[in-house]
């Protein structure tokens, strides 16, 4: 059903390609009007119910000490060295101007008043976290109410007035706070344009023709340009994170290119046959593109997947990057073949350039000119496939071994924050850091929140301040803010290590056990640990809780979809496994990238970090759809090939070398995409397209090039055995075969009788 239904579809885009090119036109345009006149801004809520920092979070709220907004920091030092801000002079003077001039911007609820502290007492300035104790940096906190009243015009006046002062007063002035995080340019134009240069080059080589380069590229364009407008939208009804467009965009053009490559393939391959373009296109969209609505979907319900964390923000970006990639697999199916139909015959050759690059050389690449000779660029493969399977044994414990050796790092996995101490030193954010590291200690980058309801208790907050102020962990404790109206009492307390430090959750862990209950006894009096520093680690810790199920069913999805669709137990078995294998190669490549800080200064890493805490989850889903893609792809050709000859051997020669050159240029333009992604400024990107690139290019190379030939060479006729009890429950699969939609009667499957 599913064959004819596609058959039709690409078959009626072919024969009416304008219809179907302005139908897109208008979605598209649509699209982004929609999203200019009702989207939102991302924002992230690093929050989940049942955390401790989010029931700390509850009883700030409650209190209404305006903590719950957004925050800013303008950090600065005098440019004489001699000066202090202790002494009366021109730097004190250029302080009061610069905290006046802060607290008359457009929304700023307030700010802390160093100067006027020190007039007042020295010391409380100095513990307050507001002048260092050498007197020679000063901090200016700045309290926004919450993010829903303020936009990116909050931040560029903050940084205006910032550029403005630096010319008029002798001071250093630098600034952060999560003011910055939310409302600064996100990571993602120079590298999506990057991207889609190092695809069509790609598809130019593959291809060499210029328009048949071209209409992957424009197909993913418009597919994104639809899925990101429609993320906007959803932004103004919920909270997508800030990740969402960076990774839709890194993820949906991968995906999009890919697919249309799958298709433009195959339509090239019945061009070659004599095929009317229009039948071809419809002939294309009906066998590869039903591994690309299989493959679009897998990916999609991985992702979905990610709800079983129960951490609201990776559910939305779930929710986010699936439009994006469903949108690609609808522009696959349908304005694809239209660009086909449009394109007529010229896909059937080379353009200029491509002719004058395949007759450079004599031989093997001038028979790439003629159509007859069709099968010549898969001789090379089919040597290559051909060697592995007559040595089974030694290529598939090579590269299991080689793999499972890079896996080894993993074990020494650790998650956390990123702060801003991992951007580089263009940033100002990260020269405020330093600033307040130097002058106040790391742990000052991170303030914990404690917030605690005496309820009716009234030594509960001095035992609080004295035991938290004992602990090891802790280096200060600003003064305590109480709520007259609710009682609810809020202590910001510094760390002596920085956010992203190991000990920073340790002394978390030990707040929450041991200082807080000790403090608080037994009555009804309670406190919880918040600030950022303390979410990112409650977060991590659930997704590290919930790994273990995403896992288990994302395998036990993909080897049920993988049986329905082959009719086989010992092929989707395998399929995941190495899957599994591709997947913790890319882990443990990215723990010695990012932790160890092998290679990092190739991708503009500047000091090491730990994994981001709800990354790893992210990537397994995103990685096991997209693995899943290629296994399809190929294992189809496979299946095709066997149900045709009905001799494994054979099926396994020719289906491989006749998907390798598409699967390698499919694997270098997501390499490429996701790669121009990790040279990015955040950590968080650049982990997320390292550990894409990465694990794309394993499964494409040693995965599907070595380990998958030498495995299915070695189980031989099982690769498709499946119980004949088993084979009557199960429905049809949705990816059939290139003979099936031919109308041609496959050979029986191997099923045990």
């Amino acid at each position: 059903m599913l064959s004819k239904a596609l058959l039709l579809v690409g078959a009626g885009a072919a024969r009416h390609p304008w219809r179907v090119i302005a139908a897109w036109l208008i979605a598209a345009t649509l699209a982004v009007l929609a999203a200019i006149a009702f989207g939102g801004r991302t924002a992230d809520s690093m929050t989940a119910p049942g955390l401790d920092s989010q029931r700390a979070a509850e009883l700030i709220e409650r209190a209404g000490t305006g903590q719950e907004g957004m925050t800013a920091q303008v950090v600065v030092t005098p440019l004489d060295s001699g000066a202090t801000f202790f002494d009366p002079g021109s730097a004190r003077t250029a302080l009061t101007r610069l905290q006046t001039e802060v607290e008359r911007l457009p929304h700023v609820l307030g700010t802390s008043d160093p100067v006027g502290v020190l007039d007042a007492g020295g010391d409380a300035a100095v513990r307050g976290g507001l002048v260092s104790a050498d007197g020679r940096i000063a901090v200016v906190r700045v309290q926004y109410p919450d993010q829903s009243r303020l936009s990116a015009k909050d931040l560029d006046a903050l940084v205006g007035l910032g550029d403005r002062l630096r010319a008029e007063l002798p001071l250093r002035i630098e600034m952060g706070g999560n003011l910055f995080y939310v409302f600064s340019d996100p990571d993602g134009g120079a590298s999506e344009l990057i991207g889609i240069l190092a695809a069509a080059a790609i598809l130019f080589l593959a291809f060499g023709s210029l328009v048949a380069a071209a209409l992957p590229i424009g197909m993913a364009v418009f597919g994104l340009t639809v899925g990101v407008a429609t993320m906007t939208v959803l932004a103004r009804v919920t909270d997508v994170p800030t990740f969402a467009p960076v990774l839709g965009s890194m993820v949906g053009l991968g995906v999009g290119i890919d697919y249309a490559l799958f298709v433009l393939a195959r339509h090239r391959e019945y061009l070659a046959r004599g095929l009317d373009p229009r039948e071809a296109a419809g002939r294309a969209v009906a066998t590869a593109g039903r591994p690309v609505v299989f493959a679009g979907g897998t990916v999609v319900v991985s992702i979905l997947g990610l709800a079983v964390a129960n951490v609201p923000f990776m559910t939305v970006g779930g929710i986010a990057v699936s439009i994006v990639v469903l949108t690609m697999v609808v522009a696959s199916v349908t304005l694809l073949p239209a660009f086909l139909g449009a394109a007529g015959p010229r896909l059937a050759r080379a353009g200029r350039i491509g002719r004058a690059l395949q007759t450079r050389k004599p031989g093997r690449l001038a028979r790439r000119r003629h159509p007859a000779a069709g099968a010549a660029p898969a001789a090379g493969w089919r040597r290559w496939v051909g060697h592995v399977s007559r040595h089974p044994v030694p290529y598939a414990a090579g590269a299991a071994g080689l793999l499972l050796t890079a896996t080894l790092p993993v074990l020494g996995l650790r998650v956390g924050l990123p702060d801003d101490g991992s951007l580089p030193h263009s940033r100002t954010e990260r020269r405020a850091y330093d600033l307040v590291a130097e002058g106040f200690g790391p742990g000052t980058n991170g303030p914990l929140v404690i917030a605690a309801d005496p309820a009716g208790d009234p030594g509960v907050l001095d035992r609080l301040v004295a035991t938290v102020a004992a602990d090891p962990g802790i280096a200060s404790v600003a003064p305590t803010h109480i709520d007259r109206a609710t009682g609810i009492a809020t202590l910001v307390v510094f760390p002596t290590t920085s956010p992203q430090d190991k000990a920073t959750a340790d002394t978390i862990a030990r707040l929450r056990a041991d200082v807080l209950p000790t403090a608080i006894g037994h009555g009804p009096a309670r406190a919880h640990v918040g600030g950022a520093a303390a979410s990112l680690s409650d977060v991590g810790r659930r997704t590290s809780q919930r790994m273990p199920v995403l896992v288990a069913a994302v395998l036990a999805m993909s080897f049920l979809l993988l049986m329905l669709v082959f009719r086989s137990v010992l092929v989707p078995l395998k399929a995941v496994l190495l899957n599994l294998l591709s997947i913790g190669a890319a882990y443990g490549i990215m723990v010695a990238v990012f932790q160890w800080g092998w290679g990092g200064a190739l991708i503009g890493l500047e000091a090491t970090v730990p994994i981001v805490s709800f990354i790893p989850m992210f990537l397994f889903a995103i990685l096991f759809g997209l693995s899943m893609d290629y296994e399809v792809f190929l294992l189809s050709r496979v299946r095709e090939e066997y149900l045709r000859t009905g001799d494994d051997g054979t099926a396994i020669v020719e289906g491989v070398s006749r998907t390798a050159r598409i699967i390698t240029s499919a694997a270098l333009i997501m390499v490429a995409v996701f790669l121009s992604f990790a040279v990015a400024e955040s950590p968080s990107t650049k982990m997320f397209g390292l550990g894409l690139a990465t694990a794309i290019f394993i499964d494409a190379t040693v995965v599907r090039m070595v380990l998958v030939p030498a495995t299915m060479t070695l189980l031989g006729r099982t690769n498709w055995w499946l119980p004949k009890w088993l084979d009557r429950l199960l429905p049809r699969g949705p990816v059939g075969t290139d003979a099936e939609s031919r109308g041609e009667a496959p050979r029986p499957r191997l099923v045990d009788r």
